[in-house]
């Protein structure tokens, strides 16, 4: 019995021995099994794992904004949805037409159509409203899809909208800075990894899981839309009060070359340029060619006494007024005998300036005009932009530097005169203008086109040329103005000259030490007046005036005179879409209306004719809520503090 029983132990030993080998051997196995899989495949496990909870997808970013000089927004992108069908998945292309109809404000007939091509893709509606989209969402039609896009809004309407341009409807730049600052507005189209925080935040990620930022960049300019709406308002009540054909007016600040107002007349809205004409958006300023005139005999005078050949006081014999040079007889406005220097300019004489042209002589008067910017492009980031005409000198013949002196067969810019008279503001300097604040490129060592000493005595005699010459209508009491008017005759298309005329006149504010440059130009004015000086100096003196007091810079006693003259001075010029839409006075006297529930480029319009620029939170389309509320009393002109919050539509 015993010796059964330890074979029964013995037994019992092995077997336990073997399941604990068993055992170590199999935790060994599963260990093994962890750490290859976590070292080994470990990788292809967490990208599998990733992709689980990640989806990758082609998505575009936001087109940055457009912003002036202080930030406010002259051009955004809001979101917004287009309606698309795959005509394959529609099971009744007349029925589903009749439900679409209404909501998209379409005929019937042309939805059936587009519901019935053979295509696998179709666009019904681009960028339809918060409402439309939400009704569609509702009625969850077999084959009509919905995309997010985004629209492009201008805020301010036609505030200088030939400078701004506009975009097409897939976001490209067609026009103006949103076409010449495409590459920077537009936002990145890639394949993305579509995350979400623990917020539910949207993270874009990188095909290595790096958060990347897929919008466009914001643009910033120099404009001051403050600025730019008084340039627009003197502006438009000139080109409508003389019968001109458009109008354009600069204001640049001279120490730093910044442009503070871009304005053009007729206005050109963005929001509304299809089926326009391509003239309603055409950046004038910087395409049209014109005649100076006798804008130009003040860089004339310059190189002149840059070059030694006359000094401001010397004498020069006027012909009484009618001069016969070879063939051709030039003539003054008046019968003058002998003016100095400084009254050739003050007066404008063209027999003065053009026998100081003829001493000066072709080929270096070309070098000072090419040395001043004509003839060329400024540089500014522009879609495009006229280089003027300006012949070589060995074109020229007498006659030629004749009428060159007094600005006439060559042809230049308003944006061209701008910066010529920019450099004789900066004491003879070459200073460029500046239109965009956030690129910052390296800039050389300015040149010296005219003395500091000449580009003085020059600016003294454009002062005297306002107190008692051709530019007395750009007097500012209290305040020195200098200033050059001009009177060109415009070419004709059969050659020689026409009826027509263009109007000039550019002014230093204040003249002996200038901040400001002003130039504006009335194209074929039409009524009562047709000389620079009559026309387009009011403009110049207007526009000066609310600078000057804008920027806190008026002496206390002209601030007074001009208190009445509100900083937004309304016009009853047609905006392109037919409406008024110039900042001018609030619609109501005395309270705020209400914009909730409305639509906001509706709401945008309405403020803006009242003279605000609201602070816009959100990104729906819908007003959601105000501040201030409506019925209450409308914050002061030029306070930036009203503000609307956006939603989307409620669905209906």
């Amino acid at each position: 019995m015993q010796v059964g029983t330890g074979k029964m132990k013995d037994t019992s030993r092995r077997r336990l021995v073997i399941g604990l080998a068993f055992f170590l051997l199999a935790w060994l196995g599963l260990w093994l099994r962890a750490g290859w899989v976590q070292v080994v495949k470990g990788p292809q496990y967490s990208e599998l794992a990733r992709r689980q909870h990640l989806s990758a997808e082609f998505e575009r970013g936001r087109r940055g904004n457009i912003l002036d000089r202080n930030g406010v927004v002259l051009a955004k992108s809001i979101p917004i949805e287009s309606v698309y069908t795959r005509p394959l998945e529609i099971p009744d292309a007349w029925q589903t037409a009749q439900v679409l109809a209404p909501i998209l404000d379409e005929p019937v007939k042309e939805l059936a159509r587009k519901l019935r091509a053979k295509k696998n893709f179709v666009w019904l509606s681009r960028q339809i409203d918060d409402r439309a989209a939400s009704r569609i969402r509702q009625k969850k039609l077999p084959g009509i899809h919905l995309v997010p896009e985004y629209a492009r809004l201008y805020p301010n309407g036609h505030v200088a909208g030939p400078l701004i341009g506009f975009v097409g409807l897939d976001g490209e730049g067609l026009e103006g800075l949103e076409r010449a600052f495409d590459g920077d507005l537009v936002g990145r189209t890639a394949e993305i990894v579509l995350a979400r925080d623990a917020s539910g935040r949207k993270l874009y990620l990188d095909a290595e899981g790096r958060e990347m930022d897929i919008d466009g960049r914001d643009v910033r300019l120099t404009i001051d839309v403050q600025v730019q709406a008084e340039a627009e308002s003197a502006l438009a009540r000139a080109v409508t009060q003389y019968g001109a054909t458009w109008g354009g007016c600069l204001v640049i600040d001279v120490p730093s070359g910044d442009i503070l107002a871009w304005a053009s007349y007729p206005f050109f809205n963005p929001n509304v340029y299809r089926g326009k004409s391509p003239s309603r958006w055409r950046n004038r300023l910087a395409l049209d060619i014109i005649e100076p005139g006798s804008t130009l005999k003040p860089f004339l005078i310059a190189a002149v006494l840059q070059e030694g050949l006359r000094r401001p006081a010397d004498p020069i014999f006027c012909e009484n007024g009618r001069w016969r040079l070879h063939s051709n007889i030039i003539r003054d406005t008046h019968a003058y005998g002998e003016l100095s220097v400084t009254d050739v300019l003050s007066f404008s004489s063209n027999i003065g300036s053009a026998k100081l042209g003829l001493e000066l002589g072709a080929e270096r008067f070309w070098n000072y005009m090419n040395a001043l910017g004509f003839g060329r492009p400024t540089g500014l980031p522009l879609s495009a932009e006229s280089r003027g005409l300006i012949r070589p000198p060995a074109q020229w013949n007498e006659i030629d530097t004749a009428s060159a002196s007094f600005g006439q067969g060559v042809g230049v810019t308003v944006l061209q005169l701008a910066q010529a008279y920019l450099m004789l503001a900066a004491d003879g300097q070459d200073r460029r203008l500046r239109l965009d604040q956030t690129s910052v490129s390296p800039q050389a060592e300015p040149r010296q086109v005219f003395s500091p000493e000449v580009a003085k005595a020059v600016r003294a005699m454009l002062v005297r040329a306002v107190e008692q010459g051709t530019g007395k209508s750009a007097q500012i009491p209290g305040v020195s103005v200098g200033g050059k008017t001009g009177t060109a005759q415009k070419a004709s298309p059969e050659g020689g000259y026409g009826s027509g005329y263009s109007s000039s006149f550019a002014g230093l504010v204040p003249g002996d030490n200038p901040r400001y440059l002003v130039v504006a130009v009335l194209d074929e004015p039409t009524k009562e007046q047709y000389y620079g000086g009559l026309v387009a100096a009011p403009v110049v003196r207007d526009v000066a005036i609310k600078t000057l007091a804008y920027y806190g810079i008026l002496p206390d006693e002209v601030l007074a005179a001009a208190a009445a003259m509100s900083l937004a001075t309304p016009v009853g010029g047609p905006a392109a879409d037919g409406r008024v839409m110039l900042v001018s006075k609030p619609l109501s006297a005395d309270t705020v209306p209400d914009l909730r529930g409305m639509e906001l480029r509706r709401a945008v319009e309405i403020l803006a004719r009242s003279g605000r620029i609201p602070q816009i939170i959100g990104d729906g389309s819908v007003v959601a809520k105000q501040l201030p509320a409506a019925g209450k009393p409308w914050p002061a002109l030029g306070d930036d503090s009203f503000t609307v919050w956006l939603s989307q539509a409620r669905e209906s």
